[in-house]
């Protein structure tokens, strides 16, 4: 189960850098989460540590009043 929500926070960040949307974040969400849950616990931190560093820029901005 936490591959499923570590995976698909991957694909959203990855999808929101382009600003396509839709099938292609899906599908890198995917991807994203086979190959890191292949890497074991260590790729499972590092795509934790990717999301959890997306989201603070994103907070960090926000309380600045900048946006990415």
């Amino acid at each position: 189960m936490i591959r499923g929500i570590i995976g698909a926070l991957v694909g959203r960040e990855i999808d929101r850098r382009d600003g396509s949307g839709g099938v292609k974040g899906a599908a890198i969400g995917l991807v994203a989460s086979r190959v890191l849950s292949r890497m074991g616990p260590l790729g499972m931190a590092l795509g934790g540590a990717y999301v959890a560093k997306k989201a603070y820029d994103r907070r960090r901005n926000a309380k600045r009043g900048t946006s990415i």
